[in-house]
């Protein structure tokens, strides 16, 4: 570096060392040099709001957690049945695990039957909620179902035996009802049809066997349905609800059960991030009825119903709001009414229904042979219909059915078959005694093979399956199906009227 340019820096430096003194002092007095960075102050406002939500809860638990109850089932131990003997090697005779991957292992030993041991006593734990101070308690089906024994643990510390159980598999909820508690501390009960999506919700209950536990959330779905529990739509929530919260309320901010704990959606078998409630309004009407009947009544109208897909309802010429009728069974009250496969309903007893499960949750509580209006669409045109609904039937074609019939061609009198190209479906006509098996008097045509990925694999046609109509038109062979068939294209695409299985009909859009 050459002297004049040194000399050059050495003329700036008293400079840089004042700015530079200068800006510590102004650092100094910001708080950024030497302590800790200055707190800034809460705003007030927001402070009191926290608190405010903060209290919210507070008060909604203390109103609720009175009347939540751990719930304990016991179930006798079961006697295992066998005859525990060793056989000294050498003695063994025949290995009983001869053929199997286990027979060199066992080659040389002796073998060790068990006896006739009783299993272990098995212990389930839930929750539940009073709602009578006479006793009555809520909680779910799955807690109490089995049980030889039921004790019931109250918030005060104390224990009762349940002396009744009453139970409704369909919508897993049970009433328990216990004596000699003296008067106790009944939830306040909401109105779930009021909760919406976002509203805050505790949920109440002991998961882990950790009574009067406490988790916070929202309702973050409405109107779930799952398949194992059929006659339910759930309220979703990300409040955390974990083994042992089953049967325990989900609460508002009021203090006031909006819905009944009942599952979890999990990989690992606990808290996900999403739980399931019964609605209030639901659990009341099961309850009533189980308390003032025994058992739920519930009203049917005797159809077969389905989603209605855009595709069905541009076929049908009728608005994709609404609930498809697929079958129609005779001598129910939906056939005194003259309900069609085909219809589509849209409203009944005033209120709009949009999907089957909403469907059958407005028709079951109905009551019982009392007239109701119903609006439908039916070939473009929209109308109105009376039907009294009836006390829905444990037996016929309203239970619990198997899988679909399989078949086979030693079912048919008759091999001869018919190559549908468009659908890629191959179709014969149907014997005497499989249309008398399939409980078919008009007849059909059988579809004996479907091609994979031709355009009625994709709709859902199988093997099995009885083609019943084309559009309109009833097809009673093969002959008929064919001239059915001659006006319909798959470019404007074809309705088809299938019979699943015996007592099982739908509607299929081909395309």
């Amino acid at each position: 570096m050459s002297k004049r340019t040194f000399s050059g820096y050495r003329a700036l430096l008293p400079v840089a060392i004042v700015s530079a003194l200068v800006l510590g002092i102004a650092l100094e007095r910001s708080g950024a040099v030497g302590d800790e960075p200055r707190a800034t102050e809460v705003d007030p406002t927001t402070l009191r709001h926290a608190e405010q939500l903060s209290a919210a809860f507070h008060n909604a638990a203390d109103i609720a957690m009175p009347s939540v109850v751990t719930i304990h089932s016991k179930m006798k131990a079961q006697p295992v049945t066998g005859n525990r003997r060793v056989v000294p090697r050498g003695q063994e005779g025949e290995n009983p695990f001869e053929g199997t991957p286990f027979e060199e292992f066992f080659k040389d030993r002796g073998f060790e039957f068990m006896p006739q041991n009783p299993m272990p006593r098995r212990e389930g734990m839930g929750s539940g909620v009073i709602i009578d101070s006479a006793g009555l308690i809520m909680t779910n089906n799955h807690v109490v179902d089995g049980a030889d024994e039921v004790v019931v643990h109250l918030a005060d510390g104390r224990e009762f035996e349940a002396d009744d159980i009453k139970t409704d598999p369909h919508t897993d909820l049970a009433v328990i009802h216990i004596s000699g508690a003296g008067s106790l501390p009944a939830a306040k009960i909401g109105d779930s049809d009021k909760m919406r999506i976002g509203d805050w919700v505790i949920a109440i209950g002991s998961p882990f066997e950790l009574d009067q536990t406490v988790s916070a959330g929202i309702i973050s779905g409405q109107g779930r349905e799952l398949s194992s529990v059929r006659r339910t739509k759930f309220l979703q929530t990300d409040a955390a609800i974990n083994p042992g919260n089953s049967g325990g309320p989900l609460v508002n901010l009021r203090g006031e059960v909006v819905g009944i704990n009942t599952a979890i959606a999990t990989n690992s078998g606990t808290y996900n991030g999403v739980g399931f409630a019964i609605p209030i309004n639901l659990a009341k009407w099961v309850t009533s009825q189980l308390i003032l009947k025994g058992s739920v009544q519930r009203a049917y109208l005797g159809v077969g119903i389905s989603e209605l897909t855009s595709d069905l309802a541009d076929t049908l010429n009728a608005s994709t709001d609404g609930v498809l009728v697929t079958q129609v069974h005779d001598g129910t009250p939906a056939e005194k009414a003259g309900f069609q496969a085909g219809d589509v309903i849209t409203r009944f007893g005033g209120k709009q229904v949009s999907g089957p499960r909403e469907l059958q949750e407005v028709v079951e509580r109905v009551p019982l042979d009392e007239a109701q209006e119903v609006e439908i669409q039916r070939d473009g045109r929209t109308m109105k219909l009376t039907v009294t609904p009836g006390a829905l039937p444990s037996e016929g074609p309203f239970a619990t059915r198997g899988p679909a019939s399989r078949y086979s061609r030693s079912q048919t009198a008759d091999p001869s078959t018919y190559a549908e190209d468009q659908m890629g479906i191959t179709l014969m006509d149907l014997s005497p005694e499989l249309a008398e098996q399939r409980q078919l008097a008009d007849g059909g045509v059988l579809i004996s093979a479907v091609e994979p990925n031709e355009p009625g694999f994709e709709a859902g046609l199988r093997a099995g399956m009885v083609i019943l109509k084309v559009g309109q038109t009833e097809v009673k062979d093969l002959e008929s199906f064919k001239a059915a068939m001659k006006d319909q294209s798959l470019d404007k695409k074809v309705l088809l009227y299938v019979q699943v299985q015996p007592g099982a009909n739908t509607f299929v859009v081909v395309k």
